[in-house]
This record gives C-alpha cells, sequence and structure tokens, in this order.
C-alpha cells in the first residue's frame, strides 16, 4: 500500500497538466470545492484528486468540504445561495438533478444550478459473485424463478424501481436491500449477505481477478470492461442506470469563471498521470465529459426518463 501511494504521489508531482487559461479569469480568492459524497469514498477521491491537479495546474486555492446528505440535494440547496463568482463549485451526480429532485418535493429545479461538466460515466453493472455459477443475468432469473430466494443490493430509490420492474418482467420478486452507498452493496455481496447487486465502478477490481462477474449493464450501452454483458433490455427492462459524477456552480454563474473551471476540471482529467485521470482511467474507463448545450440537453432528457421510471414504478 506505502509503495502505490507512493507512486501515487510521485504522479502528481511529475504530471502537472497543461493548463492555458485563455479566459482571463482567476478566482478572488479560495475556491470551496463542495462534494456530496462520503469522505474516503471513491467518489470523495476523484474530487479530492482534481482538486490537487487544478491548484498544480493553475495556482488555484480549492478548499474540498463535505456537503453530504439527501441524496446530493443538500449540496444543491447550499450553492443555490452561494455567490457565482467562481469561488464555490459542487460535486454530486446526475441522478441528483433528475430521479432525487423529483421525489424530494423540495422545489429545486435545474434553473437552481449551473452545470459545468461531468467527469465519468458510471460503470453500472448487476454483479454477483463469479463462485455462484451464475454468467448472466438470466441464470439469476431462471434460479428466481425456480423458487429461489434473490436478494438484490441497491443504493438508491431510482436502483430499487430498476430492480423492482426487472422482477416484474419476468414474473419474479426480489428481495429488494436497500444499502447507504456502493460499497455496502460490494461488502454485502462479498459476504455472501446479498445474492446480486449494482455496482457502479467499484467491481472493477473484483471482476478482473475473476472474483466477481458482471451479469448485466446497467448501461444503455456495454460495460467498458465486459462488453459481452447483456443490457437490462434484454430482460424486458426499457429504463437505464445511467449517470455520471458532475460539477456544478451556483445559478447565473460568470460567464468566465464557468469555461475557466471548467476547462481546468476536464484537463486534469485528460491529462496523462495526474491523480484524476489516474483514478477515473482505472474505475470508470476514462473521462467521458459534457459541457456546454450537451451536458444541458442530457439534464433535461434525464429529468424527463426519471419521471417515465416513477410513473412505471409506481403502477
Amino acid at each position: 500500500m506505502f509503495k502505490g501511494l507512493t507512486a501515487w504521489a510521485c504522479a502528481l508531482c511529475i504530471a502537472t497538466p497543461a493548463f492555458a487559461d485563455s479566459h482571463g479569469w482567476s478566482p478572488d480568492g479560495p475556491i470551496t470545492m463542495m462534494i456530496a459524497f462520503a469522505a474516503g469514498g471513491g467518489a470523495d477521491s476523484q474530487a479530492r484528486a482534481l482538486a490537487e491537479d487544478i491548484e498544480a495546474a493553475t495556482g488555484w486555492e480549492i478548499v474540498p468540504e463535505q456537503v453530504t446528505g439527501n441524496s446530493g440535494l443538500n449540496l444543491v440547496n447550499q450553492i443555490k445561495d452561494a455567490p457565482g463568482d467562481g469561488t464555490a463549485i459542487g460535486m454530486i451526480v446526475t441522478e441528483t438533478l433528475g430521479y432525487n429532485m423529483l421525489v424530494s418535493e423540495s422545489g429545486l429545479t435545474l434553473a437552481d444550478v449551473t452545470p459545468l461538466t461531468t467527469t465519468a460515466r458510471f460503470q453500472m453493472g448487476v454483479v454477483a459473485m463469479a463462485d455462484r455459477g451464475w454468467t448472466d443475468l438470466g441464470d439469476v432469473i431462471e434460479a428466481a424463478q425456480g423458487g429461489e430466494a434473490i436478494s438484490f443490493g441497491v443504493m438508491a430509490d431510482r436502483l430499487a424501481d430498476i430492480a423492482y420492474l426487472l422482477g416484474q418482467a419476468n414474473g419474479v420478486e426480489f428481495d429488494i436491500v436497500q444499502t447507504r452507498g456502493g460499497g455496502d452493496v460490494m461488502n454485502g455481496i462479498q459476504a455472501g449477505d446479498i445474492d446480486i447487486g449494482f455496482a457502479a465502478g467499484a467491481q472493477a477490481r473484483a471482476v478482473a481477478s475473476g472474483d466477481m462477474v458482471n451479469l448485466a449493464s446497467g448501461l444503455p450501452i456495454p460495460l467498458a470492461q465486459t462488453p459481452d454483458a447483456p443490457l437490462l433490455t434484454s430482460y424486458g427492462v426499457d429504463f437505464s442506470a445511467d449517470g455520471f459524477f458532475l460539477f456544478v456552480g451556483p445559478p447565473n454563474m460568470d460567464p468566465a469563471a464557468r469555461e475557466a473551471i471548467t476547462e481546468a476540471i476536464q484537463t486534469a482529467l485528460t491529462t496523462e498521470g495526474t491523480g484524476a485521470a489516474t483514478l477515473v482511467n482505472r474505475a470508470f474507463a476514462g473521462p467521458t465529459l459534457l459541457s456546454g448545450a450537451e451536458l444541458e440537453a442530457y439534464l433535461a432528457e434525464q429529468l424527463d426518463g426519471a419521471q417515465a421510471l416513477l410513473d412505471a414504478a409506481s403502477q
């Protein structure tokens, strides 16, 4: 572990992102980077690595700060009232501005934030331990249809709805186990307390070693690591668990600040050897960067999809 940390630290020192501030903008003070994820997890590590990479490239001071809870909406509530001068940004997931916003009845809307950029697409798969002998989700469904009780771990209400619809489409009833996060799903599967579950990239190492298997892709496209894993549409579910890690700013954010910060994040993620690029390449098959009009269109589309999912699950 010490050798790994040393190598990572050296990479940070050597690989400084090439960043040219073509916008003539710099922050008037430290930038608070709000993080909607618990300290020490993979998403928190990604955000903090980005903060260090950007500081090294630009000289800006970035102060990470945990603002957790309420599926990312606590962060949205806080950042919507922050100054729009570029001294406050936040990292959430796209689901926060879709399904989570709809079910919260909080009154929050997409207009309460300025979308900056995504960083990486979830590698969301339905996973199980390899020694169970299942090769794809069809094997699990067959076992459930034969009377075997199957527990299905999820870390969000949206995923619980998808798991419920998957059972409905195949005439089975999964025992849906709600956890506090993806780490708990992984731990439950590895301990034998959960049979299958959604994992958003944390399974990559276990799948590579042969200890776990991706039974299906939760994305609308194949998983990068196991492209042969079938899509959920193969099992009668027209919804996916697609999503991205997302940086946002306050509403009415200074356009120059928006462009400069977006460029700094994207440069750090696409510069070989940086801490953020190394982490994202390992867990999420590399960065996926949406910004500007493309990102705004995606957020509007996923909001519509979230409403359709809620309607389907309530029937």
